[in-house]
């Protein structure tokens, strides 16, 4: 038996899957807004590289040497786990297998876009990035990314995880991050905000307006995102890429695959390639999608026109939404807490392609301790919601008998998210959203 399937650098992939060249109907273009013209900010805030990937309809598109180089000195390609202790614990015939983003040195998959969007916005001649983030991990990425091709960062993260999560803030500054709690002063649109509200705990809208109106107010400046839009995904694929070669070398095929969703990147970049298969009829593979139920984009949301940021500037996007005004309850799964969803990810589950699941916290904390105990990994929140999916899935393959092989993205490590823990092991969680 196989319990860990590792590659060597050389296996690192050499392109990029870009899913727009096999979706089975367009993704509708963003547009304006009535008496705006936000698409004309777009190349004032990305950089030339990312814009063009991103309404790209290549089916491959060509990893730069310099990034391929910055992905294996960050540790790719990540290792496939056989989890044999969750299955042992769950008395289960499934094989359920797990891919461990969170071995990189930030904790998570996000890396896999922060290295590229730095490398384009350095080609481009900026000096600063700004972005927003959640949980931290991504303005953690960002930030060791601009790092590595001598760039400034400033991070904007949304408040309550900024209170909740006070040694994202520090890895950030240690990389050179400037970080700042959103809504803040630094912004109009934070100023605003706080006049409201001066106890607002923030949203990732908002922190994207108050990034977006930061990158726009500096020549030298361009934002950059770590999930939803097209070129985020494309870059993120590389993990499904190298799970399709883990899984060839272990002999498998899979039949359920899982990840969490909030803006939708660590699942795509997860099944993308797999769903190629699917779409071109070679695969019966089913994916699934579990965000909270505190902030059911994909399985309340409504399929329309909307804004990516709160106070409107970014065009519209045709997306699964809650509402670009939506404010989530502050349940510790900082990065899944985003009331839109990628539109690639968006149009999938609306042609019924992919499913979607949510899942309370105190569910996928209970999940999450589970497979600590099975696997020895404390996993990030956000991946606990996989978890908590694929332990349903095995559970339901002990009912029936059937040997079915699971595959559950682990996105990130929960090291740093330790006082979620902790008030689930103590009751002390406020709600089981």
């Amino acid at each position: 038996m196989m319990y860990k399937i590792e590659l060597s650098s050389d296996e690192v992939p050499k392109k990029w899957y870009n899913i727009n060249a096999d979706l089975p109907s367009e993704i509708p273009p963003p547009k304006n807004s009535d008496g705006k013209n936000q698409i004309e900010y777009l190349p004032k805030i990305f950089s030339k590289g990312v814009l063009e990937q991103e309404f790209s309809t290549e089916r491959y598109i060509n990893i730069p040497n310099e990034v391929r180089e910055l992905y294996m000195r960050m540790g790719r390609p990540s290792p496939l786990f056989r989890a044999k202790g969750l299955e042992d614990k769950l008395n289960t015939p499934a094989k359920i297998y797990f891919k461990r983003e969170d071995s990189s040195p930030t904790g998570s998959h996000k890396l896999n876009s922060a290295i590229p969007q730095a490398y384009y916005a350095k080609k481009d001649g900026i000096e600063r990035l700004t972005t927003e983030t959640g949980a931290g991990q991504w303005g953690t990425a960002l930030s060791l990314a601009c790092s590595q091709v001598d760039l400034d960062c400033t991070v904007y993260m949304v408040k309550v995880s900024f209170d909740q999560k006070p040694f994202r803030k520090v890895i950030m500054g240690i990389y050179g991050g400037e970080v700042h709690a959103s809504p803040s002063k630094y912004t109009e649109a934070g100023r605003k905000t706080l006049a409201e509200n001066p106890d607002h705990p923030g949203s990732l809208g908002i922190a994207i307006s108050e990034a977006i109106e930061d990158a726009l107010d500096n020549e030298h400046a361009y934002y950059s995102i770590g999930s939803a839009l097209n070129h985020v995904m494309l870059h993120q694929t590389i993990i499904g890429q190298e799970v399709k070669t883990q899984l060839e070398i272990a002999e498998e095929e899979p039949d359920v695959m899982i990840g969490c969703v909030g803006g939708g990147s660590n699942f795509a970049g997860f099944t993308f390639p797999f769903i190629k298969d699917k779409i071109d009829g070679n695969s019966d593979c089913e994916f699934i999608g579990v965000e909270p139920s505190s902030c059911p984009t994909l399985t309340e949301g409504k399929y329309d026109f909307d804004f990516g940021d709160t106070t409107g500037l970014t065009p519209l996007i045709k997306m699964f939404t809650l509402g670009h005004d939506f404010v989530a309850p502050s349940v510790h799964a900082g990065g899944l807490r985003y009331h839109g969803m990628s539109p690639q990810v968006s149009l999938l589950k609306k042609e019924g392609i992919i499913d979607a699941k949510s899942a309370t916290q105190k569910e996928v904390f209970k999940a999450g301790i589970l497979f600590a105990k099975s696997e020895g990994i404390v996993p990030a929140p956000e991946s606990t919601h996989a978890i908590k999916v694929a332990i349903d899935e095995a559970k339901k393959c002990k009912e029936t008998g059937e040997e079915k092989t699971i595959v559950f993205n682990l996105s990130g490590h929960g090291l740093l998210d330790l006082v979620g823990y902790d008030k689930f092991l103590s009751n002390q969680l406020s709600s089981d959203n």
